[in-house]
């Protein structure tokens, strides 16, 4: 029997013709399309499962990504859809994979945040942390650079969403590292 979390069939073909066009076209659909696709989800009310990570390397440096169509100017961290029923850690190592080719190791949940999107859609992000293993690495398609940052020193294009993750994070470690006596 499949896993509730396996794509469907149409998505496996999908993934596969996109793999084969040239990168270059690849980000050029991909900065073409995205607007339109956030407009659907607005007049469909749609709301969308995403899963945001931050993985960490052994070191404590916080890995971010810039991708190629979505808010390319900002740093973000790894992460992207999450299919209705898929598992929130497996999702999260999924996009580590796909984003920086990287291994998520020790994955915890977090947390989640709905935010209500401009274009009228809702956005339901399931928020994990874990270490990385391996050299984190651009594909080239959909991410065009990776960087790991001290989450103390952040470069000042990072996105505020990474900010209120780290906070959340924080928070989770203070409590973890000072248990409620009761």
């Amino acid at each position: 029997m499949a896993e509730p979390s396996a794509k469907p069939a149409r998505a496996h073909l999908a993934d596969r013709v996109v793999a084969r066009l040239p990168a270059g076209l690849h980000r050029w659909l991909l900065r073409r399309l995205q607007p339109w696709r956030l407009r659907l989800w607005g007049l469909l009310r749609r709301e969308v499962e995403g899963i945001m990570v931050l993985g960490f390397a052994d070191d404590g440096r916080l890995l971010l990504v810039r991708h190629s169509y979505h808010l390319p100017d900002q740093w973000l961290v790894p992460g992207g859809g999450r299919a209705p029923g898929e598992d929130a850690i497996r999702a999260a190592a999924r996009e580590m994979a796909e984003e920086a080719g990287c291994t998520l190791t020790e994955a915890v949940w977090l947390g989640q945040v709905r935010r209500s999107m401009p274009q009228g859609w809702t956005n339901r992000i399931e928020i994990v942390t874990g270490r990385i293993s391996g050299t984190p690495r651009a594909d080239g398609r959909e991410i065009v650079e990776v960087a790991l940052h001290a989450p103390a020193a952040l470069p000042p294009e990072t996105n505020s969403a990474v900010h209120e993750f780290l906070a959340l994070w924080h928070a989770s470690q203070a409590s973890s590292a000072n248990p409620s006596k009761g």
